[in-house]
Formats: C-alpha cells, structure tokens, sequence
C-alpha cells in the first residue's frame, strides 16, 4: 500500500533525577555528599532511508518516545542516558507543523537526519551542590521531561522525469514499456491509484527515474478527482512528459493540454515552467479525425516552443526517440539540486 502523508507525534526521553546520596563506610570520616546526576533522556531523529518506499510503518502508529535517562546513583554515579530513537522515512520525505503549513525538514538526500525532538536533561545530584557553608546538601534536580512535538510526514516523491496526463492517456503503459515496473493496466478511467517509480536505461550505464503520477482531471487542484493527493510529487520531477491520447473523442487534445496545464499552475506556479515534452500516445489506434487531432497538438507545441514526439507504447513507435530526448532534456538541466526541488 502506498502511504505518502501522515501525522506524527515524537516525544523526547526524559531526563534521569539527580540523587540524594551520603556515603557511609566504616574507617572514613567524613564520606560527604555522594549523590550522582540524571542520564540525559534520549533524542528522536529522522533518518531519510532509501529503501523505504512509503510512509506505510506510520500509518497505523503515530506516537513515539525516545528512552528516558536512568536516575543517579550514591557513589557519585551518573545515571546512563537514554538511547536515540531513529524513525526512518523515504527519501523525499518533507516534515511540516502539525497544522501542515509550515515546512520544517525536507529529507531531500539519502542520510539526511533531522533532529524531531530534544531529550530532557538529566537532573544533579546532591554532590554538585556542594560548598564551604553547605558541606551536606540535601538538593537534588529532577530531570527535566523530553520536547513534544506533533508533526505532518509529507511523501514527495524523488525522479527526474513525471508522466502527466489524463487519465488513459497511456502513462502506465509507457512506464511498464520503458522500466521493470508493472503498473496496473486496464481501460477504464483511474486505473492507476498510487504513483509508481521506474528506472530507464538510456545507454552507455546512463539511465533515470520515471514516476508515473495517476490520472488528474479538471478540478484536481481544488480537490476533485483522485490527482489532487498527488499533485504534490510533480514538484520533485525535473522534467514533465505530457501525455495527451488523440483518439479520445471526449474533448479536443489541445484543450485537454491547455486543462492540464492550468490545474498543474494552479497547484504551484513553480509548475507552470517546468520544462515538458508533449506526448501523443496510442498512434497504433488512430483514425483519420485522431490523426488531425495529433497534427494539432504537433503545431501546438512548434507555437510554444515545445518539444514534440507522437509514440504507440504497446508496438513500440518512437519510444527509442523519446528515450533519447528525454535523456538529452534532464542533461542539458544540469546536475540534481535538492534545495530548488522544494
């Protein structure tokens, strides 16, 4: 199952007490104060895993404590502190408030590590409060209680390339023909209900991440439809392949674009100039009026400035074409920079 937002709560481990100790041995006068400090309680860290996939182990479990710290003990020992607790989260894994408003990590790199919440702080023993005037201190702190936080888990997910489009327009059938993914194919609207990745080989030990994003519709910005839970893993995609099938007699295909292209800008206006290839898919079903309707979304894209490739993933037309061309976008892009993937 593929879980891409969640609530949490993490709680830091309380500190141990700081103990009351007096030592008492036989043949030594005077033994004094001995009491020994709290352990610290323990923090709890994010850790971006690359090979979780989802947020899936959150789903069911939202709360989490650190280990708290021990308590002191007489012969000036110090209590042993709490063990860090690591929560692992994909890679792409953005942490908001609790509101969901304000963005607070984004574990945009393998490794990355977030420090969620702080642990207590152990308490003093007697033996720290010591001096001339107070040689046998009955004082003690008690360790202080870890930090709570409530957060938002957010999946994004990390790929180089999106396929964007309507739904049936072909975009899982383009993905199981380009990588070793196998996403559900079947005809009929929405057939696709989670995003899938997939890995293409482009040659040469070159090759690049394909995230299959399910179908948006009119509206899906504003919550209509199943595209608007997945709207957000388009931000992370440095290039966008839009599908449009020119068979579908519902609507001209260059409305569909002109559609498509107003519900991504109204998501994110980082969106509306991301750069894109136009794609008309299904050529292996075309009729004379799907042919015209591939002529239009050619000069469509000769008017903006766009790069065009019309393909029939299930016989393989021009798949080797977009391949290459797509490679050749994502280089001409320059190398990854997560900060501006945000």
């Amino acid at each position: 199952m593929f879980v891409d937002e969640t609530p949490l709560e993490v709680i830091g481990g309380d500190g141990g007490n700081g103990c009351v100790s007096f030592r008492r041995e036989k043949y030594v006068p005077r033994g004094g104060p001995d009491g020994g400090d709290g352990g610290d309680g323990g923090n709890v860290v994010l850790v971006a895993d690359p090979d979780m996939r989802t947020l899936l182990p959150y789903r069911h479990r939202h709360r989490f404590q650190a280990e708290n710290g021990r308590h002191g003990q007489g012969a000036n020992k110090t209590g042993r502190s709490g063990d860090d607790l690591e929560l692992r989260v994909p890679v792409g894994t953005v942490v908001l408030d609790e509101d969901g408003v304000t963005a607070l990590a984004d574990m945009a790199e393998t490794g990355a590590r977030w420090l969620a919440a702080h642990g207590g702080r152990g308490g003093r023993g007697n033996a720290r409060f010591t001096s001339s005037v107070r040689q046998a201190p009955t004082r003690h702190d008690p360790g202080e209680p870890g930090q709570i936080r409530k957060l938002r888990l957010e999946l994004k997910l990390l790929a180089d390339l999106g396929l964007v489009g309507f739904p049936n327009a072909g975009k899982s059938t383009l993905l199981s023909r380009l990588s070793a993914a196998r996403p559900k194919i079947a005809d009929y609207p929405f057939t696709t209900l989670e995003p899938h990745l997939g890995v293409v080989d482009r040659g040469g030990y070159r090759s690049f991440v394909v995230a299959d994003i399910p179908g948006l519709i009119e509206g899906a910005s504003r919550g209509a439809g199943l595209g608007h839970r997945f709207l957000r893993h388009v931000e992370r995609c440095r290039l966008l392949l839009h599908l449009v099938d020119p068979s579908d007699r519902d609507s001209s295909a260059v409305e569909r674009i002109r559609l498509l292209d107003h519900e991504l800008s109204q998501h994110s206006a980082a969106l509306a100039g991301r750069p894109r290839i136009l794609v008309a898919t299904k050529l292996d079903a075309l009729d004379d009026r799907s042919r015209s309707e591939v002529e239009a979304v050619r000069r469509y894209a000769e008017v903006h400035g766009l790069r065009f490739h019309a393909i029939s993933a299930v016989r393989g037309d021009g798949l080797a074409d977009l391949v290459a061309a797509a490679g050749r976008a994502l280089d001409d892009l320059g190398p990854v920079d997560s900060k501006d993937d945000a």
